[in-house]
């Protein structure tokens, strides 16, 4: 669902690399390369394998991409993908939502013997699954809104804290996310999660100040305020440049500032992820810092918000994805 997405991160982490002197093979890990150039000849190019572009306002078709591929196959892998990523160094993974972000790739890739960016399988899994990640948070004293789970089939009249956020349990960018104010929307809302997940999460709305939290390599970066100007942070807002202002650092007391620092470390800490990771919070009146997310591939796009937050400390782009190969290299030395 979050095909765009990847695709606008992947097309300016390719670009930042070289520049850093790495030749870099920029695919989509679906369409993969039905080409007849070896893996040697595609990094001796610095091939780019798919067009880079920027993030729709909506979703996207998924169906029409599987369209695109010529055998139209259900494996998650296109053609020559394991072949490439065989031939790297490492794999930078720009990949969001699904088999991306849910430790499954990471895990075949671990089977493989093939390096990559990012947290490992089982972190990933965690971090993913939003049901998972609450009941750690909450054993580990990580602040969290109040919530429940409920799967497919469940009856969910059992809820009735209004205003809520209902959100897909394994989502992301905010797909198939809502705001219900009352039971009528509610229940639309329900019913439209269940469109992206068999489980849910409902979480008692919290009236506050949106931040996001990045960590790189264990040092916790600048806090970001998310003020969209819409109204709501969606889809749409996050990713459509002009609808969100972002303050970084946020102009908030360094109270404030350690309470948003030191929860996205515990989270970060709770959830066993590694090299890079990305926290999202709400900061209420009361200075009270509520963990709604952890993302442990935080986007990488011209709009998203770990970039921003690298360079309130001097990290531009390039710096921060080479930084993020760096880290990610030093974790199969610990092993």
């Amino acid at each position: 669902m979050e095909r765009d997405v990847a695709i606008s991160s992947g097309g300016k982490i390719a670009k930042a690399l070289r520049t850093k002197g790495h030749n870099v093979v920029f695919m989509d890990v679906y369409l993969g390369y039905e080409g007849d150039k070896t893996p040697e000849e595609l990094f001796a190019q610095n091939s780019d394998l798919i067009e880079s572009k920027s993030v729709a306002e909506d979703v996207p078709d998924i169906e029409a991409v599987k369209a695109m591929r010529s055998d139209r196959g259900a494996c998650f892998l296109g053609k020559s993908v394991m072949a490439i990523c065989r031939y790297a160094d490492i794999t930078f993974f720009a990949l969001h939502g699904g088999e991306g972000e849910n430790g499954q790739l990471q895990a075949a890739f671990d089977i493989l013997g093939i390096k990559y960016t990012g947290t490992d399988y089982l972190s990933a899994a965690l971090a993913m699954d939003k049901g998972i990640s609450r009941a750690l948070f909450a054993q580990h004293k990580v602040n969290i809104a109040k919530g429940e789970v409920f799967f497919r089939g469940d009856s969910t009249e059992s809820w009735d804290i209004f205003p809520c956020i209902i959100k897909p349990c394994s989502g992301g960018s905010s797909v198939g996310l809502t705001k219900a104010e009352n039971r009528a929307e509610f229940d639309a809302a329900v019913e439209e999660a269940f469109v992206y997940d068999n489980e849910i999460v409902v979480e008692q709305f919290i009236e506050g100040r949106e931040f996001a939290v990045g960590v790189l390599g264990g040092e916790v970066l600048p806090p970001i305020e998310i003020i969209p100007t819409t109204g709501f942070y969606d889809y749409k807002s996050k990713y459509q440049a002009g609808l969100t202002i972002e303050e970084c650092p946020a102009k908030i007391s360094e109270a404030e500032d350690k309470t948003l620092r030191d929860s996205a470390y515990a989270a970060y800490k709770t959830l066993g992820l590694k090299s890079y990771a990305r926290m999202d919070f709400i900061l209420n009146e009361n200075g009270e810092a509520f963990c709604l997310e952890a993302n442990s591939l935080p986007g990488m796009t011209p709009t998203s918000l770990l970039p921003q937050e690298a360079e309130a400390v001097g990290m531009d782009f390039a710096a921060l994805c080479d930084k993020i190969v760096e880290l990610s290299l030093l974790k199969y030395e610990k092993q």
